[in-house]
């Protein structure tokens, strides 16, 4: 099996295949309102039973194979990923591949115990989600009793064993914490943190996502601008999903991610591999290709292979840019599964 990238696979809109989420978990220790609202994922929930998840080599060999295609960076997602007990010998085993850039997205209550010994693993950077430094609105929003310290918490320890630059993860929603929005940008100016704040959507069907609720990116960057001045900064690579603003005084960049109302369809280059294995070519999918039953089945690198390129260059994932019309109204995996 090579592990060195290889020219590159295209779908039909000529997107690259570069970048591979792989969710470690379906689990998480928040109940986020966006996400994992409770009355859909509480006690009587049905997990997926660990001999279901991937197991470490699997994980390596379709993360090695998809590098041989093309894939230049791996985020480690979940639910929650640092719930899972093998963390940092995943970690250490993907760090081991060629030509990786590999991060994580956590919502950082764990990150205390486990930042040093990830970085030491090989993790390079961190995103941590926060929605909001007010402990009453983040409580309501991840309906959780963990305070925001906590999370706060682990965004030192990531400082502190060199996973930076750190992103922070804002979801926005009107009415619920737009309010949040100016103290984010506050806290973290000069921090060397970069904060992204993200239109709520409508990821999975639990939520009940309306587009009322949505706070546009262009409201948030006025919101910002109108305090601390912004100028715009050109993309560090193609089809990435921020839209990035510097401020002008020089105390750092925050960036929005518009899915709802600015759609980037037209250069995702992410593909997603869920928990048990399965590959889903948009956030928006409503089902993905078993490729832990090609695995189990004793499929051959050169036959796993065939099935991701038949898969990519087919694609024509756009979900964003449909967004409404009747061809979009199929169900949708949750996030919590496909992570984000």
């Amino acid at each position: 099996m090579t592990g060195l990238p290889g020219p590159g696979l295209f779908d039909v809109r000529g997107r690259p295949l570069r970048d591979l989420r792989i969710s470690l978990t379906d689990r998480c220790n928040f109940r986020c309102r966006y996400c994992m609202p409770r009355e859909h994922f509480g006690s009587a929930h049905r997990y997926l039973d660990r001999e279901d998840l991937l197991a470490l080599d699997e994980i390596e060999r379709l993360a090695r194979l998809f590098v041989s295609l093309g894939v230049r960076k791996i985020r480690l997602t979940g639910g929650e990923p640092l719930l899972r007990r093998d963390i940092e010998d995943v970690v250490h085993a993907l760090a081991s591949i060629p030509a990786v850039d590999l991060a994580m997205t956590t919502n950082g209550v764990l990150l205390p115990a486990k930042a040093e010994r990830l970085a030491a693993a090989g993790l390079r950077r961190a995103t941590v989600s926060l929605d909001s430094l007010d402990d009453a609105v983040f409580a309501a929003i991840a309906d959780t009793a963990v305070p925001v310290a906590r999370v706060l918490a682990g965004i030192e320890a990531a400082t502190k064993a060199g996973l930076t630059p750190l992103k922070i993860n804002m979801v926005v929603k009107r009415r619920v914490n737009e309010s949040s929005v100016l103290p984010m940008a506050e806290y973290f100016r000069g921090s060397g943190h970069i904060v992204r704040f993200i239109e709520y959507m409508d990821v999975g069907g639990t939520n009940h996502w309306r587009l009322g609720e949505v706070l546009p990116s262009a409201t948030v960057v006025s919101m910002i601008d109108a305090r601390y001045p912004l100028l715009p900064v050109a993309p560090s690579h193609p089809g990435e999903v921020a839209t990035r603003y510097r401020y002008r005084d020089g105390a750092g960049e925050i960036g929005v991610i518009g899915s709802v109302t600015q759609s980037f369809c037209g250069t995702c280059s992410r593909a997603r591999l869920s928990a048990d294995g399965k590959l889903h070519t948009c956030l928006f999918a409503s089902a993905g290709t078993d490729l832990r039953a090609l695995l189990r089945a004793g499929a051959s690198d050169a036959e796993l292979l065939d099935t991701i390129r038949g898969l990519w260059t087919v694609r024509e994932d756009r979900y964003s840019e449909l967004r409404g019309r009747p061809e979009t109204s199929k169900t949708r995996v949750e996030m919590s599964y496909i992570g984000g």
